[in-house]
């Protein structure tokens, strides 16, 4: 027979199981995080430096905003794989209306801003009234994006003195103001270590982070993602919802564009190619971020950036470009176990 002792003793392990799961569960993400800056730190000269914060925050900024845009549509039950085209056709039009059509700055912005509402809105139809799924969309679109792009060019990426298809010279110039949005830095701690990119990317999370998480068209967003039929049966309009998911997720990622077209003066057609993985990565690991197993707006800015940390470390430990990809990739399967397979064991 089982003494009372006993079950009292058995209890007691299953209790300090179940804490030690939890706590895996909810800090194990950020344990690993901690990890690679302290691996990184004593493995390369340098890492630790403000120099190298920069470079971190700077590629951060871009992926993070767009990862946000991502986990918009994640929350709805959805998925946008078409951020990285519009991220790069959004720079392009930049670079378009100030070089090509020596236009101002501030219709630059409303341009790529239009840009990534419109794909945004397109895509939302296609999947809410057209039913073609969402990967299936986005997808198409991406691929759209990345032909369409190409045409006003002729393959060609634009900056100032280029000749154009008509034969043409584009003399246009980036404003400096524009230009500012990527390349200026605040001094708020240290000398110019804080960039504007990044500020603008603290704000966006803020805002998102609050707009799904305290107010009613958030909570509502979360519902449908959660269980789209109950949603509907309780009088949600669902459809508009899932909509605006992905015009959130256009807007936000024209304005990764800006940036980027901000950063590099140009309208360099190739310079978008690794933003969709990156985006992805960090919007799913957010779900491991304090055992959240959910999109989440903070859970993605410390996904982003566990990515720019892990890319500054391997490049700066002079790491194949080709292997980045795999290390993202096993990164990204470590943190799916943490947040299903781990998760649903402490359910259990």
């Amino acid at each position: 027979m089982t003494t009372g002792s006993e079950t009292t003793r058995h209890a007691a392990g299953a209790g300090r199981t179940i804490d030690l799961q939890t706590i895996v569960i909810r800090y194990g993400f950020l344990a690993l995080l901690a990890g690679l800056i302290a691996f990184f730190a004593a493995s390369t000269d340098g890492f630790v430096s403000p120099q190298s914060a920069v470079f971190i925050f700077q590629s951060v900024a871009i992926t993070g905003i767009l990862a946000l845009g991502v986990t918009a549509t994640l929350v709805v039950g959805g998925f946008d794989l078409s951020i990285g085209s519009v991220a790069t056709s959004a720079m392009m039009a930049a670079a378009y209306v100030m070089v090509v059509l020596e236009q101002n700055a501030f219709l630059a912005v409303v341009a790529c801003l239009l840009i990534g509402a419109v794909v945004g809105l397109i895509n939302g139809f296609l999947i809410v009234y057209m039913r073609v799924p969402d990967l299936l969309a986005t997808l198409g679109m991406m691929f759209l994006l990345v032909g369409l792009q190409r045409i006003p060019t002729e393959g060609r990426s634009i900056a100032t003195g280029m000749t154009m298809p008509d034969g043409s010279v584009a003399e246009g110039t980036f404003s400096s103001t524009f230009l500012a949005l990527g390349r200026h830095r605040f001094d708020f701690f240290l000398p110019n270590l804080l960039p504007v990119s990044v500020v603008i990317l603290i704000v966006l999370a803020l805002l998102i982070w609050f707009f799904l998480e305290y107010t009613r068209f958030g909570r509502m967003m979360y519902a449908v993602g959660s269980n789209e039929r109950a949603a509907e049966l309780a009088g949600a309009p669902v459809k508009a919802y899932k909509i605006w998911a992905y015009v959130i997720s256009g807007i936000f990622a024209a304005i990764g564009g800006i940036l980027l077209a901000a950063r590099l003066g140009r309208g360099d057609i190739a310079s978008g190619n690794n933003l969709l993985l990156d985006s992805v990565a960090a919007a799913l690991i957010g779900f491991a971020v304090l055992g959240a197993a959910k999109p989440n707006a903070f859970g993605t800015a410390v996904g982003a950036l566990f990515v720019g940390v892990l890319l500054q470390g391997l490049t700066m430990m002079n790491a194949p470009y080709y292997t980045q990809d795999f290390v993202k990739g096993g990164v990204l399967v470590v943190a799916l176990v943490f947040t299903f397979a781990l998760s649903n064991r402490g359910k259990r």
